[in-house]
């Protein structure tokens, strides 16, 4: 397996405004033909210190890519430092001048002085055109080292990345065949997956398995190469079954779909429909279920009944069950759900009431303390649960738990 590095390059990645997005997108390339990216490094507008990471970067790595610092200004310095870095003088290229002033012209305009220093390019490096830009890219092989200079805009970058690097990196990694599954695991925190994945996915040493945590869910990563893509996949699906296996219904989705995904399907096969009452969501269950393509068919309507008087004149929760139990109970969810199925006619219904935060809770009931309403053909229930976070986390962690509380009721019933 040939191994990478990407070095985006500019001042401007290293501040809070500004994300290197090339990075996650070569990424995504490179890996499709067996090429694991090992390190990706942002150096900002430093010549020292980008003529020392890409020459640290040629020792240790097979294939090296950088982005960005190609333009005609004195802070863009990739195309002098890398040359430095790989002990090559920089050659003029009349050719690329002349198509530089002919686009210029075309836009009515001539060509500032400044644009010449883009017609130099590395000793004994290709030219890779970039019709959507102004800056050349160049693509270096020697010693049995790749490096590939790409400019930084991604209209500019992928472009030529897919049409002249791509394909001479695939020739040269060979016949690798990349299969790739994603499981999406609800209701069980990262390490409590570990436990049980870890022992399995341990002897499939052929197989990379990465364990991740995200807002709302725990995400198994399963990447299996092989010479034929058969061969590959067969060994991605045994281990994604294996896991799926062991970890039991609390695995939503054994290809990455989305819980809103899942359970828009599972509604759609049974031919049934759901409305939702939300409060300390405000409308993001609804926002989720409306995010996924036909979901017409089985989402009918939501309610957002933040204060207490919409929960009693929208969706007939007892005042009496908020004087006695208040907004934030297992009552009154209950009797959302109740009131939202009543009033939309839907099979399903689900309701979510709780404190996101940061203020508003007691020590009876802290911040994060939410209540789950579901009724359906089976009944009324609810589910209390504590979800750790800040008010953005809790709100989405709260919808993910009501949209799985649905999934299991779909999948008992």
């Amino acid at each position: 397996m040939l191994s990478a590095e990407i070095i985006a390059i500019g001042s401007e990645l290293l501040t809070p405004e500004k994300t290197d997005t090339n990075s996650l997108w070569l990424t995504g390339r490179l890996n499709d033909i067996g090429i694991e990216v090992k390190l990706k490094t942002v150096v900002g507008d430093d010549g020292e210190r980008l003529q020392e990471t890409v020459k640290d970067a040629l020792s240790r790595s097979e294939v090296v890519i950088t982005t960005g610092g190609l333009g005609p200004t004195a802070d863009d310095i990739t195309r002098e430092f890398t040359a430095r870095a790989v002990g090559r003088d920089l050659v003029y290229h009349p050719e690329i001048e002349d198509w530089l002033r002919e686009r210029f012209r075309r836009w009515g305009r001539e060509m500032p002085e400044i644009n010449k220093t883009q017609a130099f390019i590395i000793d004994g490096a290709d030219v890779l055109p970039n019709p959507h830009g102004s800056a050349s890219g160049m693509f270096l092989a020697m010693d049995g080292r790749i490096l590939a200079v790409l400019p930084g805009p991604p209209r500019e970058n992928q472009p030529m990345f897919s049409d002249h690097v791509f394909p001479r990196l695939k020739e040269i990694a060979g016949d690798v065949y990349v299969s790739r599954r994603v499981l999406r695991v609800a209701g069980m925190g990262e390490s409590a997956v570990d436990e049980i994945a870890a022992p399995i996915y341990s002897a499939a040493s052929d197989v990379q398995t990465s364990i991740l945590f995200n807002r709302t869910e725990v995400e198994i990563h399963i990447a299996a190469q092989a010479g034929s893509f058969a061969a590959a996949a067969d060994a991605s699906n045994s281990l994604a079954e294996k896991l799926a296996d062991a970890l039991g219904d609390a695995v939503f989705s054994t290809n990455g779909d989305t819980m809103e995904e899942v359970v828009g399907t599972l509604l759609r096969e049974r031919g049934e429909t759901i409305s939702v009452a939300e409060s300390c969501t405000g409308g993001l269950i609804g926002r989720r279920l409306t995010e996924v393509p036909g979901s017409s068919d089985y989402f009918l309507e939501g309610a957002i009944t933040y204060s207490n008087e919409a929960k009693v004149r929208v969706l007939g929760v007892s005042p009496d069950t908020l004087d006695r139990h208040g907004a934030v109970s297992r009552e009154c969810a209950l009797e959302m759900a109740e009131g939202m199925r009543r009033a939309s006619g839907t099979d399903h219904s689900l309701s979510v009431t709780g404190i996101a935060g940061p203020g508003g809770g007691s020590d009876e009931k802290p911040v994060g303390t939410v209540y789950i309403g579901y009724s359906g053909p089976a009944g009324t229930h609810s589910r209390e649960i504590s979800l750790p976070g800040d008010r953005y986390l809790i709100r989405w962690r709260a919808s993910q738990s009501a949209l799985d509380l649905l999934r299991r009721r779909l999948l008992s019933a």
